[in-house]
């Protein structure tokens, strides 16, 4: 009778112990909800792609219950289109972008994590070209791509340059057109470019908008006022997911850069990869950031921005900037 009970005893332990070790196992990915985040670019170590990438292979999406495919845009704007048809939940979007596309074709695009605090782009000058300021800028040859932006107006106001003294040129996305002297001036992505130009053995002199005050933005994750109301628990998981996952890069930037290679190939270059990263790292903090936690949005920094686009006829209209963006899937006070 004794070893009769001790038996029991046993397979009760066994039981219990089984069941404990079965409830923290992630759940069965038939179990997890299926989404699809698309990179708004290639793969590469912009920060928001950054944040998506370490989710997926250190398993915190599995975590929050999702199952996320991880698709990237070939750059052509598909990744918008794709995200109105339902096709895609999340995406990425420069917060000047969203603010155009909201007011033409009036998309209602939905920041729900502000990532890049400050603007992505800038303003380079060869350092031998005797170009140490903007106010250098008055004679010369400054580059826009395809449309003059509102950041070189800014930037030559606040300097106090003469616009009618410089000569504005229509560059293309090579930066060979600065460094063979086609241009004095060459607009950049600050993640990107400058490091190009730099490992080919050139230095440079740059400028952005935001050190002459200018209000900048940059990348946003994004979704639409129709996934927000019909799905916010999903979209909860993943900002809760991806922030998780940039808050790791910035605590392990060489086991990020290892993860961006298995997405960008073998093609690409680590250390190129590694600079992109702490490049947008630096701009993810800000005063707001500070008192409420990264990926937080206000309504004074988003109505400043579209009224330095507006001031430069950047953008087709005003739009209510309360709607644009919603901090209710980011963690603590939702005070904006």
């Amino acid at each position: 009778m004794r070893s009769l009970r001790l038996h029991i005893l046993f397979f009760v332990v066994l039981t219990f112990i089984l069941t404990a070790c079965q409830s923290q196992r992630p759940p069965a990915s038939s179990a997890l909800k299926p989404m699809v985040f698309m990179a708004g670019y290639k793969p590469q170590a912009n920060l928001p792609f950054v944040g998506a990438y370490v989710a997926q292979e250190k398993g915190f999406f599995a975590a929050e219950g999702l199952d996320v495919t991880i698709e990237h845009s070939a750059g052509g704007g598909e990744h918008l289109q794709l995200l109105m048809a339902g096709k895609v939940q999340v995406t990425t979007q420069d917060a000047a972008v969203l603010l155009k596309r909201r007011a033409d074709p009036g998309l209602p695009l939905v920041s729900i994590a502000l990532i890049g605090q400050r603007g992505q782009q800038a303003f380079v000058a060869l350092a031998n070209s005797g170009i140490t300021s903007p106010r250098d800028w008055a004679g010369r040859r400054v580059g826009y791509k395809g449309a003059p932006p509102p950041d070189l107006f800014a930037i030559m106001d606040a300097a106090g340059v003469d616009r009618s003294r410089v000569k504005l040129v229509n560059v293309g996305f090579d930066p060979r057109t600065l460094t063979e002297g086609l241009v004095d001036v060459y607009p950049v992505f600050k993640s990107n470019e400058p490091d190009l130009m730099r490992a080919w053995g050139f230095e440079l002199n740059q400028w952005e908008a935001a050190d002459f005050g200018v209000p900048t933005l940059g990348l946003t994750y994004v979704s639409t006022e129709d996934i927000v109301a019909r799905n916010p628990d999903m979209l909860g998981r993943f900002v809760r997911a991806a922030l998780k996952g940039i808050e790791y890069a910035r605590q392990h930037p060489d086991e990020a850069v290892d993860i961006v290679m298995r997405y960008a190939g073998e093609e690409a270059d680590p250390a190129h990869q590694k600079f992109m990263l702490e490049t947008e790292l630096a701009d993810l903090d800000s005063a707001v950031t500070a008192e409420h936690g990264i990926g937080r949005q206000t309504v004074a920094q988003w109505q400043a921005l579209q009224d330095m686009l507006a001031q430069y006829d950047a953008i087709a209209g005003p739009v209510a900037v309360e709607q644009v963006f919603t901090n209710q899937f980011l963690p603590g006070k939702r005070t904006e």
